[in-house]
């Protein structure tokens, strides 16, 4: 018989001092005991599922209505990082078809590529704080596990549901996890894709066999061979996650855009330029950065004014974001011509091209994508839409880029000399310059003769476009034409 204390076995002592030490809700995690910079933090690897579950976002406001640890909650970043995680899940099904050795799921790489895969995907570390711990956790049960070497291999640390992993760094990875398991949770009730939000780009409503079975393997692999880094720092004050916030997210450097666009091969547009643009289309092979000193232009373009440029193309927009595989695949052979054309203009992508002719300056290739969208791509395409693309292709080489060209100048001259260049036909395709708008399409160096459009791209490339309708006899835009929808 074991001695009695209160009436109750010594071993088990009082019921107050078992509700101190533990309930039974605690789970066994494996993690590495670190000290980041002295202080005690676990390193963790959790299953995706199960990391959403025992985590949260502290968004609670302090005594002043100031945020806590957080900043706000960016919907449309939480939606892409969505689309990446669900991509790494398909990714994930895959690999674990290949370590367990089973056969290959068609399905699954049909909807990765519809998708659109890239060669590797992982997600950072996220930081979190368990607030429910003393600071070097002290009050957390555990044990260490040994290898038959006698080695310590790693820390078996209990955490019940009262030890919430609070997000420090990752709000917006972790709220990718709520819509991504929304998402597949929907699918696999409704077998239906949602009409608003889905994450998944399809043409029909309704979920096939094959498809409900690659969601179903997607929330597989979350609940086990896809999971989560963390690590969870013990028992930080709220001063003490500000700071941490604060240091994680100002103290690192930004990647510049030219290098990000170059390692990136994600993105849709991105992979037709590097595969398909600068391989099979162009003579010439991106540069870094654009050359500022003329009389050392290569000819080349920059990376970064290559996808400008190619995001008008096929999205009419100022950058890729939001580009589909299906999207592009449909535009390709168009804008593959659309290239061609460009790249038959006389002097474009030759050593000193920049002097040659304006059409080495990025904003006049900004201004022929548009009328490319406009003319094959618009969802206002008129009716002759498809025989004004063709003028347009036709046109491209033959167009003026001279920078003696006057129409550059027409906002910088009167009525009667516009009369006196030949182009005061311009005036009705051309916005007016009473609206307060900018019309400040460059400077023209009369010693020099050249002409150099301004940085303001966004504002000249719709002017430019409306003078390359003029030259080529195509619609002003100025003029309601008639759409296809009309009839």
């Amino acid at each position: 018989m074991f001695p009695s204390q209160d009436s109750l076995p010594t071993p088990i002592g009082t019921l107050d001092s078992l509700m101190e030490d533990g309930d039974t809700s605690a789970k066994p995690h494996k993690v590495f005991v670190a000290h980041n910079l002295g202080n005690r933090a676990f390193l963790m690897s959790v299953p995706m599922h199960d990391f959403h579950s025992m985590s949260a976002v502290a968004n609670e406001r302090g005594a002043n209505g100031e945020p806590v640890a957080q900043r706000k909650l960016d919907e449309l970043h939480a939606a892409k990082l969505a689309n990446y995680i669900l991509k790494g899940l398909l990714s994930g099904a895959i690999e674990r078809r290949t370590v367990q050795k089973k056969p290959t799921f068609p399905a699954l790489e049909a909807v990765l590529a519809k998708m659109g895969g890239q060669p590797y995907m992982s997600m950072q570390p996220i930081v979190a704080n368990i607030r429910s711990s003393d600071p070097r956790g002290a009050n957390l049960p555990g044990s260490r596990m040994i290898t038959k070497e006698d080695e310590t291999a790693c820390f078996k640390v209990m955490l019940s549901q009262r030890d919430i992993l609070w997000v420090v760094d990752g709000q917006h990875r972790r709220k990718a996890m709520d819509l991504v398991f929304e998402f597949l949770n929907g699918v696999q009730s409704s077998h239906r894709y949602p009409k608003k939000g889905s994450l998944f780009p399809s043409d029909s409503s309704e979920v096939s066999k094959e498809e409900l079975a690659v969601w179903s393997e997607c929330l597989e692999v979350a609940r086990g061979f896809c999971t989560v880094t963390v690590e969870a720092h013990l028992g930080l004050n709220i001063d003490q996650e500000r700071q941490l916030f604060h240091d994680l997210n100002n103290l690192g450097k930004k990647v510049e855009k030219s290098l990000a666009l170059q390692f990136d091969s994600s993105n849709p547009i991105n992979r037709y330029i590097k595969e398909v643009l600068v391989d099979d289309v162009l003579d010439m092979d991106p540069i870094e950065k654009d050359i500022v000193n003329w009389t050392e232009d290569t000819g080349q373009l920059a990376l970064k004014d290559l996808v400008a440029i190619n995001a008008i193309l096929f999205l009419n927009k100022s950058n890729i974001s939001g580009a589909t595989p299906l999207d592009v695949e449909a535009k390709k052979e168009v804008a593959t011509a659309f290239w061609t054309a460009v790249n038959s203009i006389p002097d474009f992508g030759s050593p000193g091209a920049k002097v040659k002719t304006v059409a080495a300056q990025p904003v006049v290739l900004k201004a022929l994508a548009k009328l490319a969208f406009d003319f094959a791509f618009s969802r206002r395409k008129s009716v002759d839409s498809e025989q004004n693309f063709e003028t347009l292709l036709n046109g491209i080489p033959k167009l003026d880029y001279s920078h003696e060209n006057p129409a550059w100048r027409y906002y910088l001259m009167t009525d009667s000399e516009r009369s006196s260049a030949g182009i005061a036909e311009l005036k009705s395709f051309l916005p007016t310059n009473d609206d307060g708008a900018n019309r400040d399409l460059g400077q023209f160096d009369l010693q020099a003769k050249l002409m150099r459009f301004g940085a303001k791209h966004n504002d000249i490339y719709p002017v430019l476009a409306d003078m390359f309708r003029h030259a080529l006899q195509l619609p002003s835009r100025h003029e309601k034409q008639l759409n296809i929808d009309d009839f």
